[in-house]
């Protein structure tokens, strides 16, 4: 059995865990969108750009994003300004998955865009809306159930990749029961976590589904 002290430190890690997936999902869909938008542009220069972004971040390792803020900036600004760089490893974590979550949803977004056919925008247009207007109004809404399934994965693979934040000494879920478990010799926190990143998941998969068919009510014949 967990002491009251345990209780208190996964407890704190399961926190940490769930922050860091929701900043991550939030702020993610909001520049995801910009991103994919920028994809979508044919203005050559957002559209490289957008394209460099999502190749960058999709095909380096989220571990190895984590060291290059955590540990390569501050050596990096040490050389080059000649001052000492202290980083919240916090602030390392949301920064870093904010960043790579955001390469994957802005792909998946439009993806999802290039779904709806082109006659909704054409229609849009010939009203006299704007193409900004157009995407928020007519063609944005009609993505909404066909993103469900997919971000609700994204959500899900955020909050599995979360224990990698014990790389750069953070107290997540993981990190904690590995501690007690080297402390103790005893394998049975390893099933604590396991239990709990179980439970997360559930719920988020159950969430997703209601959600999915909540939207896809009136798609039903």
């Amino acid at each position: 059995m967990l002491t009251a002290q345990q209780w208190e430190a996964i407890g704190h890690g399961t926190l940490i865990t769930i922050e860091i997936t929701i900043v991550s999902i939030i702020i993610g869909c909001f520049l995801g969108v910009l991103v994919a938008l920028g994809r979508l542009s044919r203005n050559k220069f957002l559209n490289g750009l957008s394209w460099f972004y999502i190749w960058f971040f999709r095909g380096t390792p989220l571990m190895l994003q984590l060291f290059m803020i955590y540990y390569a900036l501050p050596i990096m600004y040490l050389d080059i300004i000649g001052s000492q760089l202290n980083i919240d490893p916090m602030i390392c974590a949301y920064v870093a998955f904010t960043l790579n979550t955001t390469a994957y949803l802005a792909e998946i977004i439009r993806a999802a865009i290039e779904s709806i056919p082109q006659g909704q925008y054409e229609a849009a247009k010939a009203i006299g809306m704007s193409y900004g207007q157009a995407m928020r109004l007519i063609i944005i809404p009609q993505t909404y159930k066909r993103l469900v399934a997919p971000v609700g994965n994204e959500l899900i693979m955020v909050l599995k990749d979360t224990s990698l934040v014990s790389s750069i000494a953070l107290s997540d879920l993981l990190r904690t029961t590995k501690t007690m478990a080297n402390a103790t010799g005893s394998w049975i926190y390893y099933l604590y976590a396991a239990c709990i990143y179980l439970f997360l998941t559930t719920i988020l998969q159950l969430a997703t589904d209601q959600l999915e068919k909540k939207l896809g009510v009136y798609e039903k014949r």
